[in-house]
């Protein structure tokens, strides 16, 4: 690949004339890509029958997208940050409606696996999105627009589960994948429009070895983590798996060290704010993610269980929007306290928010309006702490790797969403009752996923306590300088 032209952040950066307009369509950008993750959540069940497939085969139409945004996410940031950040958003957006509508064609397996994995190479659009933002938006705007950006993610997710359910009810399981489409063609239009190119850019050759080294870690990791329980935590895939991981990713950092333009510079990923960060966020993609596992499983079980609510996957959709609804919400208040406060506050704010809603959860699981309450009260939180989080990244890495250090830093919260998933997935298969012959979770199955997401709330709080103290959100162009001299630690 040949090496990309280095543009200073001083003479790419410009403010466009309707920054109101560029925000919008980043974050209907963000949320579109955010649809795309709970599309298939309500035809699982029927996924086989659609397919032909076995349930276990089934299965990899999510794991594909899953691997796949892995993959993609750090090497479209780098991409970004070489070539072009809106350009790289743009191609995320292609391969979107690539992938959706190879899904929308398709009634077999392997197309449908390809499809998907099309449809993850686009997670890199939100980190992309927040960089651009950094480039081009007055300082005054950076904060409140980047939690914004980050509450797109929650956002499509809350509000796409209840759609998804309804065109699933009513309409051919393909419709999905065709409105999945027509919203990507959407936003690549009006990104083409509105938002303008970046002028940012690092330079130099993308480091094609250090992408290879990752992708197979990544795979071979979240592979291990995604199928273990289908495999046998025990059995000799599953470990192997784990061990190819440890090496590889042992092996590719020693590489990126060495190597002069690396795919993620791990001496910034080093700095302790960066660091901090990063683990904080695979602690809050872990809490995030074990509501989405329990709350629609208790909406949805049966309500001669004692504990189950006995309402329709549309049903448990409706109840769980507001709480996109409450992040979005939020985002300016968040905004607002990085400003005064740092964003290091924020981050522990929200990670307490969350926690106690989840011991509300613990406590109140009985009635409808106790979940619609614990759902918003956690959705609160999570708005707070995304919307920190890119503060957190861009307040210690220079404006040209601004796309590669959001990328890994939502790499993060994948990792922790992934093992929370597994995690989960072992206490509500172990914990059970039986009802009518069939094996169900139990309530105390429940509770004690909700007790490990306090858990992992409250130590998202801690790891941001070893953040640096608080001082003034840096502008962009104060910031690269800062970054640079930053010592490691």
């Amino acid at each position: 690949m040949p090496d990309a032209p280095a543009r200073p952040a001083e003479a790419g950066r410009s403010t466009p004339s309707r920054p109101g307009a560029v925000v919008t369509v980043l974050a209907l950008a963000g949320i579109t890509v955010s649809l795309m993750q709970t599309l298939v959540i309500p035809i699982v069940p029927e996924l086989p029958g659609y397919l032909h497939a076995s349930p276990s085969d089934a299965a990899w139409a999510v794991t594909a997208t899953l691997l796949a945004a892995a993959v993609a996410t750090p090497v479209a940031g780098r991409l970004g940050d070489m070539f072009g950040k809106r350009r790289l958003l743009l191609v995320s957006l292609v391969l979107l409606v690539a992938g959706s509508t190879v899904c929308a064609l398709s009634d077999r397996l392997v197309p449908m696996i390809a499809g998907r994995a099309l449809q993850g190479l686009a997670s890199a659009v939100v980190p992309l999105g927040i960089s651009i933002m950094r480039d081009e938006l007055p300082p005054e705007k950076l904060a409140g627009s980047t939690a914004l950006m980050s509450a797109s993610l929650g956002v499509g997710g809350a509000l796409g589960l209840p759609a998804a359910a309804f065109i699933a009810d009513h309409y051919d399981w393909h419709v999905l994948f065709w409105t999945s489409a027509s919203l990507g063609v959407v936003a690549a239009v009006l990104m083409l429009g509105l938002v303008p190119e970046s002028g940012v850019r690092t330079g130099g050759r993308f480091d094609l070895a250090g992408a290879l080294g990752i992708a197979v870690g990544l795979v071979a990791l979240l592979l291990a983590v995604s199928k273990g329980a289908d495999w046998g935590w025990g059995s000799g895939t599953t470990l192997g798996l784990f061990a190819l991981a440890v090496v590889v990713l042992v092996a590719w950092g020693f590489f990126e060290l060495r190597t002069a333009r690396p795919l993620v510079d791990l001496r910034t990923t080093a700095r302790r704010q960066v660091l901090f960060t990063n683990l904080a966020s695979i602690a809050f993609g872990f809490s995030m993610f074990a509501m989405a596992l329990v709350l629609p499983q208790l909406l949805q079980l049966p309500t001669q269980t004692g504990y189950g609510l006995g309402r329709s996957m549309l049903a448990a959709g409706l109840v769980l929007a507001p709480q996109g609804l409450v992040m979005m919400a939020t985002a300016p208040l968040s905004a607002l306290i990085t400003k005064s406060r740092g964003p290091k506050t924020t981050l522990m704010t929200g990670a307490l928010i969350v926690a106690a809603g989840y011991g509300l959860n613990i406590a109140m699981m009985s009635e409808i309006w106790h979940l619609v309450l614990v759902s918003s009260v956690i959705g609160a939180g999570v708005g707070f702490a995304y919307g920190a989080m890119p503060a957190l990244i861009m307040g210690a890495v220079p404006p040209s790797e601004t796309a590669a250090a959001n990328s890994l830093n939502t790499l993060m919260r994948s990792i922790g969403t992934s093992v929370a998933s597994a995690v989960a997935g072992v206490i509500l298969a172990q914990m059970t009752t039986s009802l009518g012959g069939y094996t169900l979770p139990s309530e105390n199955a429940f509770k004690a996923v909700m007790a490990l997401g306090a858990g992992a709330a409250t130590l998202a709080f801690l790891l941001a306590g070893f953040l640096p103290r608080h001082r003034p959100v840096d502008t962009p162009a104060t910031t690269a300088t800062e970054a640079s001299t930053e010592p490691v630690g």
